[in-house]
């Protein structure tokens, strides 16, 4: 690709991410669950007319990707670098402000995903308390490898690292927090850390937004496996309490 086409290329993505429908949509499949276009005009406040043709302009310019499973026809975003893409923006269009306030939602800024990894204030306290007990090195600025104490800790937790680090991704890499402006966990060892904790349920997943919620085993095994002192988390409201319980009955035990 010659400089000129990589030029366009970025006014391109620039300015399909720019129209604010279309940034809606995209910020709202960053959970990695798939959605129809009409779910998606829902959340981005259009028709279902003008979701379906943003819809075909991300998916043109490849930033969404297109599932169909017999009549149904789900998106989804493209790649992780579409959602890292998008996590950077988010902390450039804050630092353009002139004071830093954060306006995350009180039950994402807590935790919530980050495509495939944990991201929030919870993310942030385990990114940081990982380095200061050694369990991650710094290996170059953008990437971090496990010490030996770090990969048995991780083995106790049933996560086998010879087959994160077989994989062709990054196997650990800081990932910038938009709401905390600090970096959290990502790579392949921030999403097996992620899948662990929802199948020991220590979190448990929101099922229509990216939110994440602590439970009170996890509040305790994350004290004690990780000694990090972890803020209060904001009860959800009534309405917020009955959905969850609904969700939980519906969901198989552990």
């Amino acid at each position: 690709m010659s400089a000129e086409q990589h030029d366009v290329g970025v006014s391109q993505v620039a300015a399909a991410i720019a129209e604010p429908a279309r940034t809606k949509i995209l910020c709202s499949l960053m959970d990695g669950h798939a959605r129809t276009s009409t779910e998606l005009a829902s959340i981005a406040q259009v028709s279902t007319s003008t979701a379906s043709a943003h819809l075909a302009r991300l998916k043109e310019l490849a930033l969404v990707r297109l599932h169909v499973q017999g009549r149904h026809r789900y998106y989804s975003l493209a790649d992780q670098q579409v959602a890292q893409a998008l996590e950077a923006l988010m902390v450039i269009g804050q630092n353009a402000a002139p004071t830093f306030t954060s306006r995350t939602p009180d039950r994402l800024q807590f935790a919530r995903t980050c495509y495939d990894h944990m991201a929030g204030t919870l993310a942030v306290l385990l990114h940081d308390r990982l380095l200061e007990t050694g369990w991650l090195l710094v290996t170059e600025p953008q990437s971090y490898r496990l010490s030996a104490s770090g990969e048995a800790g991780f083995q106790q937790l049933g996560i086998e690292v010879s087959e994160l680090s077989a994989l062709r991704r990054r196997f650990a890499c800081p990932c910038l927090d938009w709401s905390m402006r600090r970096p959290h966990l990502g790579g392949a060892l921030g999403a097996a850390l992620l899948a662990t904790a929802l199948q020991r349920r220590w979190l448990t997943q929101d099922l229509d937004s990216r939110a994440l919620a602590l439970t009170a085993t996890g509040r305790k095994e994350f004290g004690r496996r990780f000694a990090i002192e972890l803020p209060a988390q904001r009860l959800p409201a009534s309405g917020e309490t009955r959905q969850t319980a609904r969700r939980a009955l519906a969901s198989p035990g552990p």
